[in-house]
């Protein structure tokens, strides 16, 4: 099914595109959330009148992409969260916390636009690229540090964690202990007896 885009789809066009998708896709998510329209001879020459204005559309909405860029290019982030020895945290730092830390400096940013390969988990600062606009990336840095400035004692690595076999071992040998003190006590209460 061919339609005409009313709006950047991510993935499939641009404002103006005549694209070709599957029947099921246009029905179901493109025309009805309005982003697109039919490629039908009355829509193809309206879009011609509309490329002027979709233009126009285009150059106010990378002008404004590009002011936020700018003022997102100078911020700086800081999250604190636990971390173990080495520098490795407890959990990891999203795309969704990098959204709430910019939220909270006045900056309304789509979590999908944060671009970020994997979560980050450790201690250190990163570049955070951000898709602002259709061909408008920014950079920020985010610094992640321990939570209260201090590294746990525990860690999240085998090495220097006691290892779960070990951990085992120690508590069947406890309990062990602990049935051969019961034990002689019994013994004990029934030889007083």
């Amino acid at each position: 099914m061919e339609l005409i885009l009313r709006e950047d789809v991510p993935g499939l066009g641009i404002i103006g595109d005549v694209v070709k998708v599957k029947p099921g896709y246009a029905r179901n998510y493109l025309l009805p959330r309005g982003l697109a329209v039919p490629a039908d001879r009355r829509n193809l020459k309206q879009l011609e009148h509309h490329k002027r204005v979709i233009a126009a559309k285009k150059a106010r909405e990378r002008g404004s992409h590009e002011e936020l860029a700018r003022q997102l290019g100078v911020v700086a982030l800081a999250i604190e969260a636990r971390a173990g020895k080495g520098g490795k945290l407890f959990g990891s730092v999203t795309n969704i916390d990098i959204q709430r830390l910019l939220l909270e400096k006045g900056f309304e940013v789509d979590r999908r636009r944060i671009e970020l390969r994997d979560p980050i988990k450790e201690i250190g600062e990163f570049q955070i690229s951000i898709r602002v606009g259709q061909d408008v990336t920014t950079k920020v840095v985010l610094a992640v540090s321990p939570l209260g400035g201090a590294l746990e004692e525990t860690s999240t690595e085998g090495e220097e964690a006691e290892p779960a076999e070990e951990r085992r071992g120690r508590r069947r040998r406890a309990a062990a202990e602990e049935e051969e003190t019961e034990g002689a006590e019994r013994s004990a209460t029934k030889s007083e007896d």
